[in-house]
């Protein structure tokens, strides 16, 4: 595996690549690896020739009083896993390199619709953030695919969003949830539960399931559900930050004769942000 830290050396070894005829795959993840992030990499080693895995921990889609200081960088450990999948190449730039003018005036990609619901309501500027850096990605690796995780469900709808609207040459194709045995989705944020925890926090997947289950069996009382399941979580130890059933494609809310349902929540334990989604079709 290639290890490029400048935008210059991965663009020239791409270049080579494409020049002859490989087809690029990419994955950009903030590091901490683990088993649903190695996924996403057979996932675009299947669909593609050369796999492209970026790791930067971007500092502009982290708010105030969020972990940006604490999130774990793994980056030795990461490049382990990634050589022992196979991967081609590894691009894992300093701040200055990404943002060379700074973030105070850095030029912002702002997808207008989805952004400021669910996820965005919580995080003010977080997608703002996101599709600002996979923006820049994209134009320094101008991948034929890229790979993203279906666990952050909204954040793969915007950045569908942002390439439509901004006739980006690129399929953004959709990995699926990997899961601990319980149920829980994997996420590097899993090490911030406190041991005490652990046992209780199936409890987000288990309520969007219960949902899912009462839709399918007929009920259409969609903020009765929600207020249900928001109960659950509370009954468990843990505060909801909301629960919401909506339109797969819009991410609005649910109308009742909406047929693609994703059903969304997230939740919080003393020290981590959980999210988890379940998607159906009645």
């Amino acid at each position: 595996m290639e290890i490029f830290h400048h935008i210059s050396s991965v663009r020239q070894a791409l270049h080579e690549a494409r020049a002859a005829g490989k087809k690029v795959g990419f994955v950009p993840t903030m590091g901490n690896l683990h088993a649903a992030h190695l996924a996403l990499v057979k996932q675009a080693q299947s669909l593609s020739d050369v796999v492209v895995v970026s790791i930067f921990v971007n500092r502009l889609q982290f708010g105030l009083n969020e972990d940006w200081d604490k999130y774990p960088r793994t980056l030795e450990a990461d490049a382990q896993k990634l050589r022992s999948v196979g991967c081609d190449m590894l691009f894992c730039p300093e701040e200055a390199e990404v943002y060379p003018n700074g973030m105070d005036t850095q030029t912002r990609v702002i997808v207008p619709t989805m952004a400021n619901v669910l996820c965005g309501a919580s995080r003010p500027g977080h997608f703002e953030g996101v599709t600002t850096v996979v923006s820049k990605l994209f134009n320094i690796v101008q991948p034929d695919l890229a790979v993203f995780g279906i666990k952050d469900y909204q954040q793969l709808a915007i950045i569908r969003r942002m390439v439509q609207d901004l006739c980006m040459p690129v399929r953004i194709v959709a990995g699926d949830i990997v899961r601990e045995p319980d149920g829980l989705a994997m996420s590097s944020r899993n090490g911030f539960i406190r041991e005490d925890e652990r046992p209780r926090v199936k409890q987000l997947n288990a309520s969007l399931n219960w949902i899912a289950a009462e839709i399918k069996a007929g009920v259409r009382d969609f903020a009765g559900l929600e207020t249900s399941a928001r109960q659950q979580i509370e009954k468990a130890g843990f505060r909801p930050d909301y629960v919401q059933i909506c339109h797969s494609q819009t991410l609005e809310p649910a109308a009742h004769d909406d047929k693609a349902l994703t059903i969304l929540g997230a939740m919080y334990t003393q020290g981590a942000r959980l999210i988890d989604n379940v998607s159906i079709t009645v």
